[in-house]
């Protein structure tokens, strides 16, 4: 399939999904020539145990040199988010069984994130969510599948955002359900949610007044839900 989507954004930001359904074998030999000058990328591809995790890799390489339309090279800071090795251009990635994402932005922070939504994700509610976005869930009769459905689509989102901004803040040690918060929303097709990011007491800056300046950052998210699958994004 190859390049499945290519979204500008108003802001200026840029995402890019690419649909898996090619053999290794297919996606390395749509590297073309390129392959030379990639060969620490692939080199480390070879290392992954997993078919399925080595064609997602080579498929976020494709994507990269597909939307920027040259040859790029991606590294990783030691918290593992990704960096463009010879672009000064913000990125992030995301992938899973059957697509690959990344979202760019010229110089503001970006963060992106894919899942499907047949997974089911009722683990999220116990380890991700705070007390009062559980009070926000849809109330469902567990024998309605269709309610089942859509709380299930409903804490992808949650999982996804919340993945999407801690991917944004490129820190180690965020507690999803302590640290990230969203406020209500109604589970569509496609919308915003927004959502805070909470800094922990010793990095909070009080002014002389002993306000805090920097106790939340305010996030507003997208997302979008296609052929099984929730893609959920954020710049700045």
């Amino acid at each position: 399939m190859g390049l499945y989507l290519k979204k500008e954004l108003k802001n200026g930001a840029t995402i890019g999904v690419w649909k898996i359904d090619e053999t290794e074998e297919e996606l390395l030999n749509l590297l073309g020539e390129a392959k030379g000058e990639l060969e620490k990328e692939l080199e480390n591809i070879k290392l992954y145990k997993s078919q399925q995790h080595r064609k997602e890799q080579l498929s976020v390489i494709l994507l990269v040199n597909e939307i920027f339309g040259k040859i790029m090279h991606i590294g990783h800071h030691d918290n593992g988010s990704p960096y463009l090795e010879n672009d000064s251009t913000k990125i992030s990635i995301t992938h899973t069984t059957g697509f690959s994402a990344i979202i760019i932005d010229p110089s503001q922070d970006v963060g992106i994130d894919i899942e499907s939504i047949k997974r089911d994700f009722s683990s999220v509610e116990k380890k991700a969510l705070s007390p009062e976005e559980i009070d926000d869930l849809i109330e469902v009769d567990i024998e309605d599948k269709e309610q089942m459905q859509e709380r299930n689509v409903q804490l992808a989102i949650y999982w996804c955002a919340k993945e999407a901004i801690y991917k944004r803040m490129g820190r180690n040690l965020v507690e999803f359900a302590e640290d990230i918060e969203l406020e209500k929303f109604t589970v569509k097709e496609e919308g915003e949610v927004y959502a805070v990011f909470k800094y922990p007491k010793e990095e909070q800056v009080q002014d002389e007044d002993g306000e805090d300046l920097n106790e939340l950052e305010e996030f507003e998210l997208e997302y979008e839900i296609f052929e099984d699958h929730i893609l959920v994004w954020l710049v700045g």
